[in-house]
């Protein structure tokens, strides 16, 4: 039976490439996103392996903040240098030392300008002078020595053009520096800080710009001879005491890979979804064709079973077809991995993602990709498969044998039964806000559609098709009844396109929906005329609202700082404001309470979190941040939750006195109205030229600014559904290919009986064009109930507007004409090319 299933494969080499592709291009996305996440991970894991300590003391952080970092980066959270002298004096330490690092700090190039990071970090770090402790390597040049004087890694210095003995201008988060560059290095073994520029300083002046004076963020430690690691770990905590965090190298490069791990969790997860959904969407393809190759070898099966072929060895050639078919496609697929994860690795480059690591094909990724591509495969052909075996001997012996659809009852009655419960899922987590009961409504409802998918063509084609012998006559009428003839065949044609264009819709409402939230929450919440910040919300120096306050014409000012802090034992972001200006900036709603409560002593809490939490106005609550500092403080207000703010405030008196980071992350401008605007927003741009990290908008600008991440979210999740609409069209493709094979002799009675090629190639093309309309019109229904769906239940997330692009819907409607248009050129034209005498000896 092997002899005979390759025997069949070479046999129908064109019947199923098409097949072949959608293993390929589904494959392809689940190995290039294995590769790229590898590469991402081994990229940062990199990063964290390079450091040269054997053990490193850090302040104790009260509770993991995760990969953010900057909660921890203040003087308060900070060790006293004469630390490093007891750590010095530790059984089993051979050398300690002293180490700065903070963010904020970037170089300028020749024009002014700040070194493109697309959003990373930029570092400030002290050089350490002890070799061993020393995670960074001279490339060229000196270590800096004295205050005018820095080195840079050599990623920044290539990218700006750099040598050693330029001079270079370096924005700290205090002054602004003119330096002497005297050293290019490399961090780590690789030198890769996927995309973060570092700017190194002699201590004394890291400590003065950075931290504070006579203070480190961290102290290295090498062991001894004959001290491990870890034994030397234990010596520093039972000397240091509990409270500091002691950590060995492998220890530290662990935390930080799970912390990571879990950052970079949602690139993954979103990766290899699209990846299901590309598998998904290609079984539908390997189903069809598979379906189609058995009802047209109807006869030579029968005549395997007249021979003596029992039906598990029917089953079983059909079934090695399509696992030589799954292992092809998988290695091609492997290879199309590859590429694709070079795209996105560019992609998410752009994006301000860069991966230094580079692309590697695991043993793991090679062993998914075969089982996967194996078993998507089988699975498709299975019930082909089982078909196949039950083929009666005796239609061997006729040539006129004639298959009987099944009715279509089963399938309405399980599919309204799945449908109604679906729905009421659906509705249920949408009115309730829970979003797994959505999800699995939504992949309920996604099931029942694809189940009534051929009940559902017939009144579609109907109705669609009476149009047609209007427009192309015969042609038109006959391209109708082929589309009716096998709705099960037009059902599964359609599906592919259908899951595509939902997802395309679904998220396109989302999308949509985000950018129409922000201009409500702007419009309705801003009061400032100007709004300061940085690219990806990175924290900028406090020096710009100083500047800003000292322009006539400004009336206020208001500074707006973020942390992480763990409020009565549960941990979430709050934002600090000066009570006496942040009314002038945003227009707050408070639900009990007044605003000019907030206060050194006070907190304000939103809504919603004070339901879960139980609170209201006049309760305690003890609040904490990541250094150690707390501080019991009284519920002054709640808010409404749509105003942006997240779940906490607090006033920027208690953010400082719990030693906050002193950086700013946005500053809302207000002008006096009897000032000159047009003069005002000179010298505010006078301001900002000299801090290129950051930027100043007006409300539409700012509105632009916010809308611009939800438009790159939404470029790179429509360029990945690209993928499953590709596998769609090859779906019509090959279904159409199939069908003008199956209807040969049909096609050659046609032509017997008058009909030209062109009306041939019309009558192929209307069909496409019915079926493609059918999938998008599916698709765009299905796509629309489960965005208005998801935009409900995440209205508490600030999803405070629906929007429905219609335009798009529309746009995605006449794109699904026009795929079959596309679809239907190979088929027709074979159609069109077909020897009358030919066709009708066929059999």
């Amino acid at each position: 039976m092997l002899r005979t299933a390759i025997r069949n494969l070479l046999a129908h080499k064109a019947r199923l490439v098409m097949s072949g592709l959608a293993v390929v291009l589904g494959v392809a996305f689940v190995a290039g996103t294995l590769t790229f996440t590898d590469a991402l991970n081994n990229t940062f894991t990199g990063i964290f392996k390079g450091a040269a300590a054997d053990v490193s003391v850090e302040p104790k952080a009260a509770f993991n903040t995760g990969m953010a970092g900057m909660d921890m980066n203040s003087a308060s959270a900070s060790l006293p240098a004469s630390l490093v002298e007891k750590v010095v004096a530790v059984d089993g330490v051979s050398a300690a030392t002293g180490y700065v690092q903070a963010d904020g700090v970037y170089v300028l190039d020749t024009n002014g300008h700040v070194a493109d990071t697309g959003g990373a970090p930029g570092m400030g770090i002290s050089w350490t002078t002890n070799p061993e402790l020393n995670s960074a390597t001279l490339v060229a040049g000196q270590a800096p020595t004295s205050s005018d004087e820095v080195a840079i890694d050599t990623g920044t210095a290539d990218d700006l053009g750099y040598h050693v003995g330029d001079h270079v201008t370096v924005l700290t988060p205090g002054p602004r520096l003119q330096a002497t560059l005297v050293g290019t290095f490399r961090y780590g073994q690789d030198g890769g800080l996927a995309g973060a520029s570092m700017t190194a300083f002699d201590t004394a002046t890291a400590q003065r710009l950075l931290l504070a004076k006579g203070r480190f963020s961290e102290i290295g430690v090498t062991a001894a001879d004959g001290m491990s690691h870890t034994e030397l770990a234990d010596h520093l905590t039972a000397e240091l005491g509990a409270g500091y965090q002691v950590s060995t190298k492998e220890q530290k490069a662990a935390d930080r890979a799970a912390s990571l791990e879990d950052s970079l969790k949602f690139i993954n997860t979103f990766l290899l979804v699209f990846a299901g959904v590309a598998l998904f969407v290609g079984s539908f393809l390997i189903l069809n064709t598979f379906s189609m190759l058995v009802a047209q070898r109807t006869r030579e099966l029968a005549l395997l079973r007249a021979l003596g072929a029992s039906r598990r060895q029917v089953t079983r050639t059909v079934l090695i077809e399509a696992v030589v078919l799954g292992l092809v496609g998988a290695t091609v697929g492997l290879g199309g991995g590859y590429a694709l994860a070079f795209g996105l690795k560019g992609m998410f480059g752009r994006f301000g993602l860069t991966i230094d690591s580079g692309l590697t094909l695991t043993g793991a990724t090679v062993a998914w990709s075969y089982l996967i591509g194996s078993a998507v495969t089988l699975v498709a052909a299975y019930l082909p498969a089982r078909r196949a075996a039950k083929v009666p001997p005796v239609a061997a012996m006729r040539a006129d044998l004639v298959t009987t659809p099944r009715p279509l009852r089963v399938r309405t009655i399980s599919g309204v039964v799945v449908a109604a419960l679906s729905a009421a899922g659906l509705a249920g987590g949408a009115a309730g806000g829970t979003l797994p009961l959505v999800a699995v409504g939504a992949l309920g409802l996604l099931v029942a559609v694809i189940v009534l998918s051929p009940v559902l063509a017939v009144p579609f084609v109907h109705g669609v098709g009476a149009f047609l012998p209007q427009l192309a006559g015969t042609t038109g009428r006959l391209a109708k009844e082929n589309a009716l003839r096998n709705p099960r065949r037009t059902a599964a044609t359609s599906s592919a396109l259908m899951i595509g264009l939902a997802l395309v819709t679904g998220f396109g409402i989302l999308g949509t929906s985000a950018r129409a939230s922000i201009d409500r929450t702007v419009d309705d919440v801003l009061r400032a005329d100007y709004v300061v910040s940085a690219a990806m919300g990175q924290p900028f120096t406090p020096q710009v609202a100083d500047r800003v306050r000292h322009i006539d014409g400004v009336e206020s000012v208001a500074v707006e700082r973020y942390g992480t802090a763990e409020i009565d034992g549960h941990q979430g972001y709050f934002s600090a404001y000066d009570p006496a200006l942040v009314g002038d900036a945003l227009a707050i709603d408070m639900t009990d309470g007044k605003l000019n409560g907030l206060a050194a002593g006070t907190i304000l809490v939103s809504a919603k979190e004070a339901d879960r939490a139980g609170l209201s106005v006049g309760d305690s609550v003890r609040f904490e941040v990541a250094n150690g500092q707390s501080r019991q403080l009284k519920v002054a207000g709640l808010y409404g939750d749509d105003n942006g703010l997240g779940p906490y405030v607090i006033a920027m008196d208690t953010y400082q006195a719990t030693g906050g980071v002193p950086l700013d992350q946005n500053v809302y401008i207000t002008l006096d109205r009897s000032a000159d605007a047009t003069d005002v927003h000179k010298a505010l741009d006078r301001v900002v030229d000299e801090y290129p990290v950051v930027q100043l908008r007006d409300a539409e600008g700012y509105k632009q600014d916010k809308r611009a991440g939800i438009d790159q979210l939404l470029t790179l999740i429509n360029a990945l559904l690209a993928l499953s609409v590709l596998i769609a069209v090859l779906g019509v493709v090959n279904t159409l290919v199939l069908s003008v094979i199956e209807r040969t002799r049909e096609l050659g009675l046609l032509r017997a009986l008058g009909m030209d090629r062109r009306h041939v190639r019309r009558m192929v093309r209307l069909e496409a064009v019915v079926i493609s309309l059918y999938g998008a019109a599916l698709g765009i229904a299905l796509g629309t109930v489960l965005g208005l769906a998801l935009t409900t239940v995440m209205h508490d997330q600030g999803l405070v507007a629906t929007a429905v692009p219609v335009p798009q819907l529309v746009l995605g409607l006449v794109l699904g004409g026009v795929t079959g248009l596309v679809a239907a050129a190979i088929p027709a034209r074979r159609a069109g090319r077909l020897d009358v005498l030919d066709a009708i000896s066929a059999t």
